[in-house]
């Protein structure tokens, strides 16, 4: 058990990151000094795990907003009454799912999310864990001449690959997101190691959803480091397991960790519910 709290129970789940929060019922609001702490674990462990909330659409947008504005997502905001809530489906028989691969949110952003919150409403009764991966250990392994080398680099992220009339995500699962003749990519470009706004610490910022190349170089060119830099960044000792059950909240810090959705469970459905808080430049 972690130390140092008065309004919360901390119980790290692996040695990487991740814990579980208990002592207090986030459904039922969070004064100023319990938000605090919160957020205060979330920078210790990097993704916070709440058992048995009862989070109504209002209850979690208003949890959400102790750390931030929310941020509204550009390719799921349709069709949306609210678009600050993302929901996330799988049905069985889904080919394909959202998040399957590694990732960090929405990386296209010239602000990408500084994180996420996320709420199991339908859960299979095995299976379709998330994992996550630290991302300051993924740097800190590093050979200083790699860590020299990835300094001067900037990597290009757009949105090609998971939205858009030639993403064809849409004909493999039931999240839907903009394919009409109307969208347009959206494109930043960001430095691969970045420094945490908050902890001061250095962190990769690649994943292999959004990036594409190297800027300045070709993607022929960028391919063998970029592939390097995904196998590294998910390395088992940087990773923990979350297992969902109904009722569970995940939040974690968009700027220091990538996480998967495990696409195992091909008979139940899965149905979450996700609201992003706003972020800052990338540097």
């Amino acid at each position: 058990m972690s130390q140092g709290y008065e309004r919360i129970a901390v119980a790290p789940i692996a040695a990487a990151c991740g814990a579980e929060i208990g002592g207090v019922d986030i459904a039922a609001g969070v004064d100023q000094a319990t938000a605090a702490e919160i957020r205060r674990a979330l920078l210790e462990h990097l993704v916070l795990f709440f058992r048995d909330q009862d989070f109504d659409e209002a209850r979690h947008k208003a949890f959400t907003r102790h750390f931030g504005a929310l941020f509204v997502h550009p390719n799921y905001n349709f069709g949306n009454k609210d678009p600050e809530l993302v929901f996330l489906l799988r049905q069985p028989g889904d080919s394909g799912a959202a998040g399957e691969q590694w990732h960090a949110d929405t990386t296209m952003m010239a602000e990408p999310p500084m994180g996420a919150i996320l709420y199991g409403m339908e859960v299979p009764p095995w299976g379709a864990d998330t994992l996550f991966a630290n991302q300051y250990l993924a740097y800190d392994a590093l050979s200083d001449g790699m860590k020299a080398l990835l300094a001067r680099l900037r990597a290009v992220h757009n949105d090609t690959r998971v939205a858009g009339p030639n993403s064809k995500v849409n004909r493999q699962r039931s999240s839907k997101v903009r394919d009409d003749p109307g969208w347009r990519p959206t494109e930043a470009v960001h430095p691969v190691v970045r420094t945490h706004p908050e902890t001061g610490r250095k962190c990769l910022w690649v994943n292999g959803v959004y990036v594409h190349r190297f800027e300045g170089m070709s993607v022929e060119e960028s391919q063998p480091l970029l592939d390097f830099l995904y196998r590294h960044c998910s390395r088992p000792e940087f990773t923990c397991r979350f297992r969902w059950r109904p009722g569970s909240v995940a939040f974690w810090d968009n700027r220091c960790l990538q996480h998967l959705a495990v696409h195992d469970n091909f008979t139940h459905a899965r149905h979450m519910r996700r609201t992003q808080i706003r972020g800052s430049a990338v540097a």
